[in-house]
């Protein structure tokens, strides 16, 4: 008989604010705030216990919290380290369950399922969580119930009533004696926002094992994970508490509040499956190296790009991988930092070709105060085929020199790439068609390899810059126009070879080719204008003179 499903959230409330606590070199007292940019507004991202008992609240704006709390302390956001930090959370986590997976920005989801007894019980294991926590220097509120969104929500809204959703939108529909209650400050627009509330007697919210109604019924809507608009409009039809949905038709609830609604109502309840994918383990191909004292002279940092990169080249090559995207970050001494990405034509694991491309950014290094760490990872690779084929020599060798023949055109690749980005990059290969401008794919060079098959031979030579046909003002006539008007100037022809006659696919419908038979010319003007011209003669389009392209 299997376990039944038994689902933990852990909600870190002050995830960014309490990392950079955890990091500062001397205890950081006054209140504590993360700032975060939004288009011209500097607002607050996490804040500390002592910041929320000041009376600030993420999101307000950081002037306005200057002058409610002088003595408040901030630090820029920082989204990538809290990310690495909430990774590291989940690895600390897996010490209670194998099944354990990230809800950016600041949650973990754990599956407990025949976890529990191995820790003396439920409360016993949530008690363990908020030790560890307390230990880390982190606030966190618990959840633990039947469901992923039924934990979700104990999680972050157990103990906290339905208000009402009525704002100063709807001011104009209250009665005059009501209407002073709209600038109170619980009278919120969407529902009373998550109250944190720290300490160890309020953290866990646990739901007994088929209790999951009566565990959420009490809870606001907004604790289903809907969207603001949702449960704005729920509230204003007197739907403010998840119990006010359960007998409501679902088809009705659907089709005038979105079946967004019923999805999430069903997930909390079981109805709906919602799985726990945990993150695979990464095969990470990283190295770092820590410095006695910061470094800024660019001499120091190719020294110590020259420490990591054999190391990184050795580790790609015992797994037969060649990296194709490297990550470069240095962190300077006032915990800020700094990253390069940059990528390869081809995989490799050969330092000798990483090394310049890395030496190009040295210039753009901002080392400030002073560089403490470097890490050096090669975040996305591809499998690397073995160059050494045992059989004939002569095969062999053939192999290993067509394979090195191309080493230098992918090293320029490359070099181009990390100036200009691998994307603005391109080459040609020859189409399977004999239309002109469809003669040829264009690829991106890092990602194809040079053409084996050969160009197929054309009648004509062809211009070098191709373009959409222009109409040609001249006599509608086959014979080639001695004078004709292009882009505004008239032309007097000087000589003209050809014609070479194309036919449109017959097997596709081409809006472009609907003119008919083409007649290319390959023309000459008195000015020196070298044009390749074309006499349509007429299909579901009307005949007449155009121009394609011109010659060099």
């Amino acid at each position: 008989m299997s376990s039944p499903r038994r689902i933990l959230s852990l909600w870190f409330p002050r995830l960014g604010a309490e990392r950079c606590l955890r990091m500062a070199r001397v205890p950081v007292l006054a209140p504590f705030a993360t700032v975060v940019e939004v288009g011209n507004q500097r607002l607050l991202g996490d804040i500390s216990v002592e910041a929320s008992a000041a009376g600030l609240r993420p999101g307000q704006p950081l002037r306005d919290a200057r002058a409610i709390c002088p003595a408040l302390q901030t630090t820029p956001s920082d989204p990538e380290g809290e990310a690495a930090f909430l990774r590291l959370l989940r690895r600390w986590a897996g010490k209670f369950s194998p099944w354990v997976s990230e809800e950016p920005p600041a949650s973990l989801i754990v599956d407990l399922s025949g976890c529990a007894h191995l820790f003396g019980g439920e409360a016993a294991l949530v008690a363990q969580v908020e030790s560890d926590c307390a230990e880390l220097g982190l606030s966190v509120r618990i959840g633990l119930a039947d469901t992923v969104g039924a934990a979700w929500a104990l999680a972050r809204y157990a103990g906290q009533g339905a208000g009402s959703s009525r704002s100063g939108d709807a001011i104009d529909q209250e009665a005059r004696a009501t209407r002073s209650k709209a600038g109170r400050r619980h009278w919120t627009k969407g529902g009373a926002a998550p109250v944190v509330r720290d300490g160890v007697s309020q953290g866990a919210r646990i739901a007994a094992l088929g209790h999951t109604r009566a565990a959420i019924g009490a809870l606001p809507v907004v604790a289903l994970r809907l969207a603001p608009e949702a449960c704005e409009a729920l509230s204003r039809v007197g739907l403010r508490r998840i119990e006010d949905l359960w007998g409501m038709p679902r088809a009705a609830l659907a089709r005038r509040f979105g079946v967004d609604v019923t999805r999430r109502l069903d997930q909390a309840l079981g109805v709906v499956p919602e799985p726990v994918s945990p993150a695979r383990p990464p095969n990470v191909f990283a190295l770092r190296i820590s410095f006695p004292d910061p470094i800024g002279l660019p001499e120091d940092i190719e020294a110590g790009l020259d420490r990591l990169l054999p190391r990184l080249g050795e580790k790609l090559r015992t797994a037969g991988r060649g990296a194709r995207r490297l990550r470069w970050e240095l962190l300077r001494a006032d915990q800020t930092r700094q990253v390069f990405e940059l990528g390869l034509a081809r995989p490799s694991d050969d330092p000798a070709r990483m090394r310049p491309l890395l030496l190009q950014k040295l210039s753009a290094v901002a080392p400030g105060y002073g560089i403490d760490l470097m890490r050096l990872e090669a975040d996305q690779t591809e499998p690397l085929m073995p160059r050494a084929h045992k059989g004939h020599f002569e095969a062999a060798d053939e192999v290993s020199a067509r394979i090195g023949a191309h080493t230098a055109l992918d090293d320029l690749i490359g070099t181009l790439g990390a100036r200009v980005g691998l994307e603005a990059i391109t080459r040609w290969h020859p189409a399977e068609s004999h239309i002109p401008e469809k003669s040829a794919l264009t690829l991106a060079a890092a990602w194809s390899g040079v053409s084996e098959t050969p160009w197929p031979s054309v009648n004509g030579t062809r211009p070098l810059t191709l373009y959409v046909p222009e109409p040609v003002h001249a006599p509608d006539t086959p014979a080639v126009p001695m004078r004709f008007r292009w882009r505004g100037q008239d032309h007097e022809l000087r000589g003209a070879a050809g014609p070479e006659r194309i036919a449109p696919e017959w097997w596709l419908d081409d809006p472009n080719w609907r003119s008919g038979v083409r007649d290319y010319w390959r023309a000459e003007t008195v000015s020196g204008k070298r044009l390749w011209l074309f006499y349509a003669h007429g299909g579901l389009r009307m005949s007449g003179w155009f121009c394609q392209g011109t010659f060099a």
